[in-house]
């Protein structure tokens, strides 16, 4: 194991890198209570998603430990799972299937990038300041989410203005009186008398205890204290039994829908359908590149495992894992995997080589039986923790260049088109619409990079199309 693992070149010991490997597990298990939440809204099976998140997070886990040798952990990502529930099947209107199906193909590119090299013309064709944008607008986008999942602040339609014209009397008081009853503020707070929404609240504040004091496993704790709190307030339902032996991955396992992905609809023409899901494909794609790349340099810095130069040896191992697990992950069930940034607890505790990877993978797949208890906690306890998340990607805003309104307009349009179009790709699509116009605006189009300027084509084909 020594040999394997080179533990005695890293500093490091079998027990060290267990607790390591326990910790990192303690600090984003919570992933296996708050995906099977959000993607369950698109109708998926609950339990089902628990175990594929389990399965897909436990395999990316595993490659890396045993082909880059690294301590990293993976699973279904956050603002990932966001995109595929409310951009791709409530936003665009696809299937569940259909998610599954584009996370799939997501896989294959990423794949393809990473053999071949793309992947770094990718990174370098977008600015900087637009790279460290998009993990903030991503962390708005969740916590808007968490916000309004919890009942804490309540999203309107607001009023409605309308002029009707030789319309049916009946119809126009009606609308008349939809319009004087309808809220002042298109966002408002949420009700503290709802007992949910005073758990979501109590839940916040046990969760913001733990993380100011540091508690290791800090998320799943909240989780697991705010499901018992809600049991005398009514809140968390306790099923009469559970059934081990029923727990089956059927229900989301094998549900690709590759043909209705490409089916064309009334008034619809295949290369508009074909380039709306290439959009797609392709929004998934750059943003799990870009949050795998930024959490491994992040977390790598951490455990002083870069090279001189600040690269990551081995980096191409580590990507290629991410991309299988995110191709499995979809067979399987469940959205996009990534490199999770919790996995810098494990490397603070000492975790330097893959054994640290395979404990928390081992973890994992234990946690499968996990699954009957799943629909147990109350959205109430999961909501915080996306709440929290969108904090924690808070932190590249302080990355970002504020010297000059040409670095910032297009990284703030990024930012805050995310939470407000309720769409990640919308929000990277005009970011990087923005910084063109921009550089055409200085007379300095000729610098912008080729890809780049495929890119912008592309999205305004899709907005134009569409």
């Amino acid at each position: 194991m020594d040999k394997f693992f080179k533990l005695t070149e890293n500093g490091t010991t079998i027990r060290t890198e267990i607790l390591a490997g326990v910790t990192t597990f303690l600090t984003m298990s919570y992933i296996l209570f708050v995906n099977p939440s959000v993607l369950s809204q698109t109708g998926m099976d609950l339990e089902a998603v628990l175990i594929a998140t389990a399965l897909s997070a436990a395999i990316g886990t595993l490659l890396i430990g045993l082909l880059a040798n690294y301590p990293f952990a993976q699973a279904p990502g956050m603002g990932l799972n966001a995109f595929f529930t409310f951009t791709v099947v409530f936003g665009l209107g696809y299937t569940w299937q259909q998610g599954l199906a584009i996370v799939f193909l997501s896989g294959i590119l990423f794949l393809i990038l990473t053999v071949t090299g793309l992947r770094a013309m990718i990174i370098e064709a977008i600015p900087k300041n637009l790279k460290f944008a998009i993990a903030p607008g991503i962390g708005l986008f969740i916590a808007l989410i968490g916000l309004n999942n919890a009942g804490l602040i309540q999203v309107n339609q607001g009023p409605i203005i309308s002029i009707i014209l030789d319309s049916d009397p009946l119809i126009k008081d009606d609308l008349i009186n939809k319009i004087s009853n309808a809220p002042s503020q298109i966002i408002q707070f949420g009700k503290l008398s709802n007992p949910a929404v005073l758990l979501a609240a109590l839940s916040m504040l046990i969760l913001t205890v733990f993380m100011v004091y540091k508690v290791k496993g800090a998320m799943i704790w909240s989780v697991l204290l705010t499901t018992i709190i809600g049991i005398p307030m009514g809140v968390t339902q306790i099923p009469d039994s559970y059934d081990v032996s029923a727990l089956s991955l059927a229900p989301t396992a094998f549900q690709m829908d590759f043909g209705g992905l490409f089916s064309v609809g009334p008034g619809e023409s295949f290369a508009s359908v074909l380039l709306t899901v290439f959009l797609v494909i392709m929004s998934f794609t750059l943003v799990d590149l870009l949050d795998t790349l930024g959490t491994l340099l992040g977390t790598a810095s951490k455990g002083d495992m870069l090279d001189e130069e600040g690269n990551l040896p081995r980096m191409n191992k580590a990507l290629f894992a991410d991309a299988t697990a995110t191709t499995v992950g979809a067979v399987l069930g469940t959205s996009s995997v990534t490199t999770y940034i919790e996995s810098s607890a494990g490397i603070v505790e000492g975790g330097r080589t893959g054994l640290a990877a395979i404990t928390t993978a081992i973890l994992f797949l234990l946690g499968i039986f996990l699954a009957p208890i799943a629909g147990v906690v109350p959205v109430a306890a999961t909501s915080p923790i996306l709440i929290m998340v969108g904090l924690l990607m808070m932190d590249g805003v302080r990355k970002l260049d504020f010297s000059s309104m040409e670095a910032m307009i297009p990284a703030f349009v990024m930012i805050i088109l995310m939470p407000f179009t309720y769409s990640i790709a919308n929000g990277i699509a005009f970011g990087l619409l923005f910084y063109v116009f921009i550089e055409i605006l200085r007379g300095r189009g000729r610098s912008i990079h080729p890809i780049l300027v495929i890119l912008v084509i592309l999205f305004l084909l899709k907005y134009i199309a569409i």
